[in-house]
């Protein structure tokens, strides 16, 4: 006799179940993905904050807002508790190299020994120790307010640019404020440095690092008439670092960026402990519309699964009937129809835990660059995963609830007949 294999037809209680399962865990995974992935963004940035190489910034409003950006930065380095107070101008100059036209490049001007006293561990490694940029404290060239003093004529390049126009360390070029070289500067390059990871935009490789002096006397901010108007020296920002473990101080911060404020009152002073402050409350901001916005996904599965109970119930009848007409206790037919929604809900919430960190994973690998380096900041707090698992598991009890109802109130002699 020969026997043929069929296979067994797919119930349709199992479609329910396997249904009510993937509604559970497409519903658990959303807020997972939301949450690791903007929790792993704030909790990067704070990070960041906390090991910037500054605690304070002072900015003005309008283009380079700051007047007397050397003199103010003594003050400030007056102050107790302050290291360094680093006066920063960014502004667009032209670059000539021999035998290439005008290429626009973005320069920063610094002074350079408070700039590497106030740049983050992260940033300082990408740049030459010490700065080769001439005199350190930029004050020759400046000579009170004069810009008399002698030129170091020396600037960093990026190490892009430096590839990409074959100018290493040695080599003279030409800066401008305007399109026209004669206009312009003779610079030798004196060093080059490299480029931190960005992690929302791409970065700007055409950069060039120069005294801050020298920056101001081509973009004409130093005096207002070339060099026998009104003094300007103007900068960006100031970023100023504190000493010792002041920097750790919310307090001792606050405090020195009161007295900054008092010399500065119509500049803003902005301590990273505020910033700080302001990126914890807007994350818990983030949280609640995340939690709100996964609340419609939790609500659509629970509605799901108590359909998918209730209709369990319906097509039991039969079997609940007979338990009950010999003596079955309700309680127990109760607590069996709970286990079920707890166990349905149970593997739907780990089946989206599951599903949220592939789906990070994925982003991770095949997202594009930014993509990828945003879900690569991710971070998964098991305290925050079980809570939504066991979340899953309590939304199982009101559905768990209407199919015990619905089960409880069957006319035992109408489901037998």
């Amino acid at each position: 006799m020969k026997i043929t294999w069929r296979p067994r037809p797919f119930k349709h209680r199992r479609l329910q179940t396997a249904f009510a399962v993937a509604a559970l865990a497409a519903a658990v995974a959303l807020p997972v993905t939301l949450l690791s992935v903007g929790g792993g963004v704030a909790a990067h940035e704070i990070l960041a904050l906390e090991q910037a190489g500054f605690q304070i910034t002072v900015s003005a409003g309008g283009t380079h807002g700051i007047g007397d950006a050397h003199g103010l930065a003594a003050r400030i380095g007056q102050i107790g508790e302050v290291a360094a107070a680093s006066p920063v101008l960014a502004a667009s100059v032209d670059l000539f190299a021999a035998g290439m036209g005008a290429r626009p490049v973005l320069a920063e001007g610094v002074v350079p020994d408070e700039f590497a006293a106030t740049e983050p561990p992260t940033e300082t490694a990408l740049f030459p120790n010490p700065l080769p940029l001439g005199d350190p404290t930029d004050l020759a060239h400046f000579s009170n307010g004069t810009y008399a003093g002698p030129i170091s004529a020396d600037l960093l390049l990026s190490s892009p640019l430096s590839e990409a126009l074959r100018l290493p360390v040695g080599s003279h070029v030409t800066l401008s404020g305007t399109d026209v070289e004669s206009s312009g500067g003779a610079y030798t390059v004196t060093g080059t440095f490299g480029l931190p990871p960005t992690l929302l935009g791409p970065t700007a490789a055409d950069a060039i690092v120069l005294p801050l002096s020298d920056l101001q006397q081509l973009t004409g901010t130093a005096r207002s008439n070339g060099s026998a108007g009104n003094l300007l020296d103007s900068a960006d920002t100031i970023q100023v670092g504190l000493v010792g473990e002041a920097t750790l101080d919310p307090n001792a911060v606050q405090a020195v960026a009161n007295q900054i404020q008092q010399l500065v009152p119509y500049y803003g002073v902005t301590s990273l402990t505020q910033e700080a402050g302001q990126l914890q409350g807007s994350e818990a901001i983030l949280t609640g519309f995340y939690v709100a916005l996964s609340s419609v996904s939790l609500a659509v599965g629970f509605l799901f699964l108590a359909l998918v109970m209730v209709r369990r119930v319906e097509s039991e009848r039969t079997t609940i009937a007979i338990r009950r007409a010999i003596g079955v206790p309700a309680s127990q037919i109760a607590a069996e129809t709970v286990g079920q929604g707890a166990l349905l809900a149970g593997t739907g919430a780990g089946l989206g835990v599951l599903a949220g960190y592939l789906v990070v994973a994925s982003l991770q690998r095949w997202g594009t660059a930014d993509v990828a380096a945003i879900a690569g900041l991710a971070t998964w707090v098991p305290t925050t995963l079980g809570l939504l698992i066991l979340g899953g598991i309590a939304l199982s009890l009101p559905a768990s609830g209407l199919a015990t109802r619905a089960a409880l109130k069957l006319s035992v002699a109408e489901s037998l007949r």
